[in-house]
């Protein structure tokens, strides 16, 4: 077999691979997704860059353990289609996970080339092979025997979508409960469009679906159905509501006509799509915009108020900018 990793073929000094990108005088106009995804030259010279650890680290950083080296390596050897199965071998959502997940201070964080200059970037090679499935057709899923156990899943967001997924492979029958319209929890309603694509958390969803879960919007527990009926209609429960109601400040004005949490203003944004003149969702549209908060939420807040067609936006967050997360 060809020797393809770094280390054997001189290349880990080389540069880590560009994403292609949106010029930002034309993303800042659209909620087009920003980053266009490695070509199949792009996936193979980032590849190369892996030095094929035998303890590697990386894996120690992914909450998921991914075998990252061994999926890296079907890439070098071309085998696109092995390397997706390798991934999907302990996550679900590779398609999400290669564009939002924070692999800088995960399995990237781990890797050793990052000690002397620029980590392999595993999540952008870990979307290219999810972007390759989805353009050549997504394979039935295996399942084990049905065990005859029912498992309830409370909340559709990441946490809710993985635990799912995973019973579902073990055999278990297992129903998420929604309580919005849309499955996805902060995948939908919380990231914007130009970061993760609705149709991209609709796809991995429907992987899920194909692994015999069921998923019922709509369904508030405690309201519907209390959790000591769920626990007794059901052989185990799991409970992924998510972070639920926003933290404010405490401050005067906080109630002010034009003064949104995070939440709500993402919600009206993603969720109710307030940027498609096709919708009738109302979002209050200033010409400068002040933001409170230095964080993923406070970004994606701050760049969608931008594409809403905002003069000015300014982030005012309590520490340096050295310290923001």
């Amino acid at each position: 077999m060809q020797e393809l990793h770094g280390e054997k073929t001189g290349k880990a000094k080389k540069e880590r691979t560009p994403m292609p990108e949106q010029p930002a005088g034309e993303r800042r106009k659209n909620f087009n997704e920003v980053a266009l995804g490695y070509t199949k030259e792009d996936a193979l010279a980032e590849a190369s860059r892996c030095l094929a650890c035998k303890e590697p680290k990386c894996v120690e950083g992914c909450p998921v353990n991914v075998d990252i080296p061994g999926f890296i390596q079907l890439i070098c050897e071309e085998n696109f289609e092995g390397a997706i199965e390798r991934i999907k071998a302990t996550n679900a959502l590779p398609a999400i996970c290669g564009r939002v997940c924070p692999q800088e201070s995960q399995c990237e964080a781990h890797c050793v080339l990052g000690k002397k200059g620029q980590p392999v970037a595993i999540g952008r090679l870990e979307r290219f092979c999810a972007d390759y499935e989805r353009e050549k057709g997504v394979k039935s899923p295996q399942v084990m025997p049905p065990t005859g156990k029912r498992v309830a899943v409370v909340g559709s967001g990441p946490a809710g979508l993985t635990a799912a997924a995973d019973l579902a492979k073990l055999g278990h029958k297992v129903t998420i409960f929604e309580s919005l319209h849309k499955a996805g929890g902060v995948l939908s309603y919380g990231i914007p469009e130009f970061r993760l694509p609705k149709e991209i958390v609709r796809q991995e969803i429907e992987y899920i679906e194909k692994l015999g879960v069921e998923v019922r919007p709509n369904y508030i527990i405690g309201r519907i159905k209390t959790l000591d009926e769920l626990c007794d209609d059901f052989d185990a429960v799991f409970l992924g509501t998510g972070a639920g109601l926003p933290s404010f400040m405490g401050i005067e004005g906080e109630n002010l006509n034009g003064v949104y949490s995070a939440n709500e203003f993402l919600t009206r944004v993603n969720l109710m799509k307030a940027y498609d003149p096709e919708y009738d969702t109302t979002v209050r549209r200033g010409k400068n915009v002040v933001v409170v908060g230095g964080g993923n939420v406070a970004m994606d807040a701050a760049r969608s108020a931008l594409r809403l067609g905002a003069d000015e936006v300014s982030i005012v967050y309590r520490r340096g900018e050295d310290e923001m997360p």
